[in-house]
């Protein structure tokens, strides 16, 4: 499917969104990267918090190639918005890279590691072996991933789990790109490329219903519409994870994939990753 020309540059002239079908509050649209300004604009950025239904009500913008996130404020010095060091140059195409090959990749270089103790990783890692144990099963999806996505946003918000979130549009293809698309960097420290991570995230959007709906400075919280309902799912989906982003399990509060896949994933519609 061929991609949409980026519509952001529009709203310069036309910031309610009306010529583009849509109903915006006051924003502005960013396009400051690491290195200075970008060609143009990477996302159109709420002045204000998001409420409950902000996220499913920007769902419309999908018709003309925007697709929403929402971006968490944090209030901690150095982590608004404006100090993300967004750097799209460095993001290449989700669609060029293999998500199982990254994930093994991964793995393998964190349970091969000589630092540490073979006998603490096989216990970190089990059920499974030190050897990449392959790609989860794909599971039907319990109900429409963007209503899935919409309910769980908006519960989200409502509660205060999102930190100041404000509603964004990002020109993507489709949500798992979302990350890549504005440059975000924010697991710089253990990937440079987060298309790769995107490419992970298209995966899991096939196989699980998965919509990318909020990122902080270095956090990104997915919905799935079709959690693993049994621990043996789980576990295997954990260990994807666990090359995903291993500070979920090497510094998280589940310190086991087996206790990550009961406590984090079992059941659950909701997926948080943290990258140190």
């Amino acid at each position: 499917m061929a991609m949409l020309p980026n519509p952001l540059p529009r709203l310069a002239d036309d910031p309610t969104g009306a010529a583009l079908g849509l109903r915006l509050p006051a924003g502005r649209l960013v396009d400051t990267t690491y290195d200075g300004p970008w060609h143009e604009p990477l996302l159109w950025y709420a002045d204000g918090e998001a409420a409950p239904e902000t996220w499913a009500e920007l769902l419309a913008g999908r018709a003309v190639g925007l697709l929403p996130v929402l971006i968490e404020d944090d209030k901690a010095p150095g982590r608004k918005l404006a100090d993300w060091y967004l750097d799209p140059e460095r993001m290449s195409y989700p669609g060029d890279h293999d998500p199982e090959e990254f994930l093994a990749e991964s793995w393998v270089a964190y349970t091969s590691d000589e630092d540490y103790d073979q006998q603490e990783l096989r216990e970190l890692v089990a059920p499974h072996e030190l050897a990449w144990p392959g790609l989860a099963a794909a599971r039907d999806f319990e109900e429409d991933p963007d209503e899935t996505a919409a309910g769980v946003t908006a519960g989200l918000v409502a509660t205060g789990w999102l930190d100041h979130p404000r509603a964004a549009l990002v020109h993507a293809r489709r949500s798992a790109d979302i990350p890549a698309a504005m440059g975000w960097t924010g697991p710089v420290n253990y990937e440079d490329d987060i298309a790769v991570l995107s490419a992970v995230l298209r995966s899991w959007e096939d196989r699980f219903g998965l919509r990318v709906v909020a990122l902080g400075f270095d956090t990104l919280t997915a919905t799935v519409a079709a959690p693993p309902r049994t621990l043996e799912e789980a576990e295997a989906i954990a260990a994807e994870h666990f090359g995903f982003c291993p500070d979920n399990i090497t510094q998280g509060k589940h310190r086991t994939l087996r206790e990550y896949a009961e406590k984090a994933l079992l059941g659950k519609p909701t997926w948080h990753f943290w990258w140190d």
